[in-house]
């Protein structure tokens, strides 16, 4: 029988990335995410490949949504294997006494409480079968902190936390939990940090071969492939170029 992964915020980077692979390597797909033209062409690009698709368009943010999303699933669509977790952002970068507080709003609701309401809904389907592998995507922020990274640092330090204790709470179910903190990678990540402001995303990568969606999907589809008495439990991949948040050697 096929397995089912459930990809949060697969419109684009990671979440696009492991989609293509996955589905690719023949695994049905759930995709979610809130811009739904984009969500609809990558749901027609995958299934023009043969592969077995379902999007549904929601914003993590939105608790009743997702709870209607998952309620409503058809049938032969609940017996999810992997969850990941990838709906997540930047917004702003800016010292915390000068932060907007909307920005604010933004990354915790998202990164945070968008991550504990999809996990909520989707664990409890994972424990009834006594198996399951859940993916955080976290990042080298979750690690350490860097100047005007304070509350995006601090949304995904709570991820990092998160992944340990879902680790602990689900280990009688058999469930695999696995934190992935990627470093730089080019996707949309500056451009939405910069809110479109493409001159500023360009120049963070000046100089760096950064990781890729793919790399990050890569190790993903590694991690899900192991043995099942294996489980990796935190990952901290970062360019060759990069040592740390604050530690880059641009060529």
């Amino acid at each position: 029988m096929k397995k089912t992964i459930l990809i949060t915020g697969a419109t684009a980077g990671f979440g696009k990335a492991t989609a293509t692979l996955f589905a690719k390597n023949g695994y049905r797909v759930i995709i979610t995410g809130r811009r739904k033209e984009r969500l609809l062409e990558l749901e027609k690009e995958l299934t023009g490949t043969g592969a077995e698709v379902l999007s549904l368009n929601f914003d993590v943010r939105d608790l009743a949504a997702v709870k209607s999303a998952f309620e409503n699933l058809p049938s032969g669509w609940k017996d999810i294997d992997i969850l990941v977790n990838n709906a997540g952002l930047a917004v702003g970068l800016s010292h915390i006494d000068d932060g907007d507080t909307n920005d604010w709003d933004r990354m915790i609701d998202t990164n945070v409480k968008g991550l504990l309401y999809v996990t909520r809904t989707v664990a409890p389907l994972m424990v009834a079968r006594g198996s399951g592998h859940i993916f955080n995507i976290s990042s080298i922020a979750g690690k350490e902190v860097y100047e005007n990274g304070n509350v995006y640092c601090a949304s995904k330090h709570a991820v990092d936390a998160l992944s340990k204790a879902m680790r602990v709470d689900l280990l009688k179910h058999g469930i695999k939990v696995t934190n992935i903190a990627p470093g730089m990678a080019e996707t949309e990540f500056s451009i939405v940090r910069f809110k479109g402001d493409n001159e500023k995303a360009d120049a963070v990568y000046r100089g760096v071969r950064a990781l890729t969606a793919g790399d990050i999907a890569e190790v993903i589809f590694f991690c899900s492939t192991l043995p099942e008495h294996v489980c990796i439990n935190d990952l901290t991949i970062t360019p060759t170029q990069q040592a740390g948040a604050g530690y880059l050697s641009r060529k």
